[in-house]
C-alpha cells in the first residue's frame, strides 16, 4: 500500500539518498528542508517526479502535515556545521524532534529518529552496545550534537510512554557515499577532495584512532527495516558497518586508489574527538535481519568517482 511519508533533513546527504528510495519503492514522499547543508541537486533525479514535494521549512517551527510515517533526519551531522552554530544545532534537535513527535501524535503517524553513535561520545568499551550508558563531556564543544541527539532520544522514549507515539530510534554510525558536502570536514569527503586534488592528506592526532565506515545504500536500508519492523522494537539500535580502520589506514588506501601524490600531515587532535568507534551490530542482525552489504572498497570506489564527477 502506498503511504505518505515525511522525511526531514530529506535534502541532505543521507536524506536524499532515503527520499529516492521511498520513491523507487513507490511511496508518496514529502521532502523538508530548511537548506542549510542540504541541496536540491541531491534530488535532481526524483525531483519532477509526481510523488515527490519539496517544502523549504525549519524544523524549529511547526508544520502541519498529513502522513503516515516521518524520518526525523533534520540536523547538520558534520562537526564543521554543527559547531558553526551550536545553539541552532541543540534547538533543532530539541525543538524539531518535539514538533515531529508532536506531529506524529497529532496525525497518528510512525516515527523513526535519526541518533547517532555519538551518543556513545568517547566510549570506553568496545565495540559499542545499544546498553551502554556513553561518555560524553556535556559542556564540550561537540555537546551540542552529542546532548543534543541524547535529548531528542529521551523526547522519542518519553513521548511514547506518556502520549503512545509509535516511535523507532537508531544510532548512525559513520556512513559515506555520493551527495556528501566536500567542505563537511568528515574523514571520507575530506581524504578523496585532497587527495583527487593532490593537496596534503590532514590527520588530525596521530591517526591511530579508529573509525566504521558503512555505505549509504546499507544505511538506508537499515532505517527502512527499522521503520517497517513490528512495534515492539523501538530501538535504538546501533546502524553501521562492524569493522575497524585507523585514520592512517585509511587515507593511505584512498591516497592508493586515487593514485594521488599527496603528502600526509599530522594536526592537532579536535577537543573530545573519539579515539575507537565501531558498532556492535548484533542486536540490527537479530530484530532487523540487517547486516551490510557493501565492502569498503566497492563503496569508495563509488564514492570517488561521484567526487571526481560532481566536485572537480
Amino acid at each position: 500500500m502506498k503511504k505518505r511519508i515525511l522525511v526531514t533533513g530529506g535534502a541532505g546527504f543521507i536524506g536524499s539518498h532515503l527520499c529516492k528510495e521511498l520513491i523507487r519503492r513507490e511511496n508518496e514522499v514529502i521532502c523538508v528542508d530548511n537548506f542549510f547543508t542540504g541541496r536540491k541537486d541531491n534530488l535532481k533525479e526524483i525531483i519532477d517526479n509526481k510523488n515527490f514535494e519539496i517544502i523549504r521549512h525549519d524544523v524549529i517551527n511547526p508544520i502541519l502535515l498529513e502522513v503516515d510515517e516521518i524520518y526525523n533526519l533534520a540536523c547538520p551531522a558534520s562537526p564543521v556545521h554543527y559547531q558553526s552554530n551550536p545553539i541552532k544545532t541543540l534547538k533543532t534537535n530539541f525543538m524539531g524532534t518535539m514538533n515531529m513527535l508532536g506531529l506524529a501524535k497529532r496525525v497518528n503517524a510512525k516515527i523513526l529518529q535519526a541518533s547517532t553513535s555519538e551518543a556513545y561520545g568517547d566510549p570506553e568499551i568496545h565495540p559499542q552496545k545499544e546498553d551502554y550508558r556513553g561518555n560524553v563531556n556535556p559542556i564540550g564543544i561537540r555537546a551540542c550534537y552529542d546532548e543534543g541527539k541524547r535529548i531528542s532520544e529521551t523526547l522519542c522514549f518519553d513521548y511514547h510512554r506518556q502520549e503512545n507515539v509509535d516511535i523507532r530510534v537508531i544510532r548512525i554510525f559513520n556512513t559515506y557515499g555520493p551527495n556528501m558536502l566536500e567542505n563537511d570536514g568528515r574523514v571520507v569527503s575530506n581524504f578523496i577532495v585532497q587527495c583527487l586534488r593532490n593537496q596534503d592528506i590532514t590527520i588530525y592526532g596521530d591517526g591511530s584512532q579508529t573509525r566504521s565506515f558503512c555505505y549509504v545504500s546499507d544505511l538506508v536500508e537499515g532505517m527502512i527495516r527499522m521503520m517497517e519492523n513490528d512495534k515492539n522494537f523501538l530501538g535504538p539500535v546501533n546502524l553501521g558497518r562492524p569493522s575497524e580502520n585507523t585514520i592512517f589506514e585509511f587515507a593511505n588506501k584512498i591516497k592508493e586508489m586515487t593514485k594521488s601524490t599527496s603528502n600526509i600531515i599530522f594536526k592537532e587532535l579536535p577537543q573530545d574527538d573519539p579515539t575507537r568507534r565501531k558498532p556492535d551490530i548484533s542486536l540490527a542482525k537479530e530484530k532487523l535481519n540487517w547486516n551490510p552489504v557493501v565492502e569498503l572498497e566497492e563503496g569508495l570506489e563509488k564514492t570517488i568517482s561521484w567526487f571526481r564527477n560532481n566536485i572537480l
